[in-house]
C-alpha cells in the first residue's frame, strides 16, 4: 500500500448477517482514474458507501491524505474532499437544475466561489444551462447523470466517487460523460473512483483497476493490463 490520496487496508463491511466485503485493500493516488469492476452483487456499491461513511466497517482502516477517516461522519468526509455520485443519480426530483446544483455546494461558505464553480459546471454541461429552471425529473436518464456529476463536482472534490455512471444509459450517451470524466480528471486534477458493471468502459479509461468478487479483490493491475486478462475477459467482456 503507498501513501496516495486513499488508501484502503483490509475493509470488512458486515450488512446484518452478511458479509459484503471481505478484508479489502486498495489504493488511489493523486491525479489517478481507478476502476473497480465487479459483478452486481459484488459490494461495490457497499466499498463507496464505506469510504463515505454511509456504511460502517467491521473491521480496517480507510485513509485519505495520510489521515484517517473511517468512522467520520459523511458530512465531515465530504468537507475533507470526497464527493460521491450515487447509483441511479438519487436527485432532488422536485427541484430544479439550479437548486439541486446549489444543494450540491451546501457546505460551502464563500457565495462568490461557489458561484464561479456554478459557472465551471455550465460550460462543462451547457445542456444544464439550458435545463437550468427546469426540474430535475423532467429530464432524461443521460442529462439526469450529468446533473448528478455536476453536483457532486460543487463540493470542488479531490476525489469523485462514481457509482455506475453508464446505468441505463444510451451508449453515445455513455460516451460523452466518459470523455467528461476524463476532462475532470486531467484538465481540474480530480482523482476518480468509478464503480463500474460494464467492465470495457471502465477498465478502457482507468490508469489502475482492481476486479471485485463476492466482496474479495481477485484481480489488480494497469487499466490497459486487465482488459487483456484472459480471466478479465472471459467474466466480463464476453471473450
Amino acid at each position: 500500500m503507498g501513501t496516495g490520496l486513499l488508501s484502503l487496508v483490509n475493509l470488512t463491511v458486515h450488512l446484518g448477517r452478511a458479509v459484503v466485503l471481505k478484508e479489502v485493500s486498495g489504493n488511489i493516488e493523486f491525479g489517478q482514474i481507478v476502476a473497480m469492476i465487479g459483478a452486481n452483487g459484488a459490494g461495490k456499491s457497499t466499498l463507496l458507501k464505506a469510504i463515505i461513511g454511509l456504511v460502517r466497517l467491521f473491521s480496517g482502516e480507510i485513509s485519505f491524505r495520510g489521515k484517517r477517516i473511517d468512522g467520520t461522519p459523511p458530512q465531515v468526509i465530504v468537507g475533507l474532499g470526497i464527493s460521491l455520485v450515487p447509483e441511479g443519480r438519487q436527485l432532488f426530483s422536485e427541484m430544479t437544475v439550479l437548486e439541486n446544483l446549489e444543494m450540491g455546494a451546501y457546505l460551502r461558505k464563500n457565495r462568490r466561489e461557489v458561484a464561479l464553480s456554478l459557472e465551471d459546471i455550465l460550460v462543462l454541461f451547457p445542456v444544464l444551462r439550458q435545463r437550468k429552471n427546469q426540474l430535475a425529473a423532467s429530464l432524461s436518464g443521460g442529462e439526469q447523470q450529468m446533473l448528478a456529476l455536476g453536483r457532486a463536482m460543487m463540493k470542488k472534490p479531490s476525489l469523485l466517487l462514481v457509482d455506475e455512471l453508464s446505468l441505463g444509459l444510451a451508449p453515445l450517451v455513455v460516451k460523452q460523460l466518459s470523455k467528461t470524466l476524463v476532462k475532470i480528471n486531467k484538465e481540474e486534477g480530480i482523482s476518480i473512483l468509478l464503480v463500474e458493471q460494464n467492465a470495457r468502459l471502465a477498465l478502457g479509461l482507468a490508469d489502475h483497476g482492481y476486479v471485485l468478487e463476492t466482496g474479495k479483490i481477485v484481480l489488480e493491475g494497469r487499466g490497459p493490463d486487465l482488459l487483456q486478462n484472459e480471466a478479465v475477459k472471459r467474466a466480463y467482456l464476453g471473450g
